[in-house]
């Protein structure tokens, strides 16, 4: 089995790297944050409308491109790797496929396919990344089945979080919404599961994707800031940072590439794969973190820098997850690892 990228999803990642490099600088990102600019950020999601991203993942029969799971792998690290402020990854990764499988109840899928329609995924705890932004709630957990809601139909409240520019809402009311409220999606549990599993894979594409920013900006300081005469980057010290923090991502980036084969062929081992990925995604990404304020000294902590931009989404999208405890677990189940008790500690 080789994990590599095929010419074609070569080229999407290229032409996606191409319009985000243009369209999202982190002038964009800082739009994002309370107080910023909105227009930036309406241009940027209809340039990726345009281009096809937001209904990559749904079928060509309802107008999207009919991408697999692996094929969104590249984009997803490249809008990681960019810092997008909008739910680019909920809704081409997760809302998307979704409602194409349910059968789009609510006839949203057109204005999804044509730009016309943000949808936020809510998460562990009710909070909705993006929420302030979404035209539509996607609430994965109520007891009758996933349910998509207008932010209006249930009662939300915006949450201030480190990444100011994700415009959080966290559901306040019973998010088991009443069935005359929002739109039922009438889906089988094994797919719900996949719904699950494709939120952590987007993840976990943007972790990596943000851990290479991270590193990039890092590399560019070390080499033009200078002490005792010499660059930054020529220390020893700084020289082992980087290199554990680039080893790291690449040891990251094939195993998040396989979790979207398993998710595309729908593999039995798609649990742990999934959960693998986003292990090894998070902790890269949270390494580099380190390795990149450490290496920046006092300037990586200054908001008018741009590191912040990427550190503050990596420690968002880790803190928003279902956590590091559940996906060792379920990798533990997967390879007979028996369970931990409260008795033990938590460890087995």
């Amino acid at each position: 089995m080789r994990f590599a990228l095929t010419d074609e999803q070569a080229t999407l990642r290229d032409a996606v790297d191409d319009l985000l490099t243009a369209e999202c600088p982190p002038a964009v990102v800082r739009a994002g944050w309370p107080g910023g600019d909105p227009a930036p950020l309406d241009r940027l999601w209809t340039a990726l409308a345009e281009m096809g991203l937001l209904a990559a993942a749904v079928p060509e029969s309802a107008g999207g491109l009919g991408l697999t799971e692996v094929d969104l792998v590249s984009p997803l690290t490249a809008a990681g790797y960019a810092a997008v402020p909008l739910p680019v990854a909920e809704t081409a990764a997760v809302a998307g496929p979704l409602l194409a499988a349910a059968g789009d109840p609510g006839g949203q899928l057109a204005a999804l396919v044509e730009g016309r329609c943000r949808i936020a995924v809510a998460g562990p705890g009710g909070l909705v990344p993006y929420g302030q932004r979404a035209d539509l709630l996607l609430l994965l957990t109520p007891p009758d089945g996933p349910r998509l809601v207008r932010p209006a139909e249930v009662a939300t409240t915006p949450v201030p979080t480190m990444d100011g520019s994700r415009a959080a809402l966290r559901l306040t009311g019973d998010p088991a919404v009443g069935p005359s409220v929002g739109i039922r999606l009438d889906v089988p549990a094994d797919l719900l599961a996949l719904t699950a599993d494709r939120a952590t894979l987007a993840a976990s594409a943007q972790l990596v994707g943000l851990g290479r920013r991270m590193l990039d900006l890092t590399v560019a300081h070390v080499g033009t800031r200078r002490q005792f005469g010499a660059p930054v980057g020529s220390f020893q010290a700084v020289q082992h940072q980087l290199a554990d923090a680039l080893l790291g991502l690449e040891f990251a980036a094939p195993a998040v590439l396989a979790a979207g084969w398993a998710a595309a062929t729908g593999a039995d081992s798609r649990p742990a794969d999934v959960s693998a990925g986003y292990l090894l995604a998070a902790d890269a990404a949270e390494r580099t973190a380190r390795a990149a304020l450490q290496c920046h000294g006092a300037i990586g902590y200054t908001t008018e820098y741009d590191l912040h931009l990427y550190a503050k989404r990596v420690w968002a999208i880790v803190a928003a997850t279902a956590g590091t405890d559940y996906h060792l677990d379920r990798l533990g189940t997967a390879i007979g690892l028996p369970a931990a008790t409260a008795e033990q500690g938590g460890r087995p």
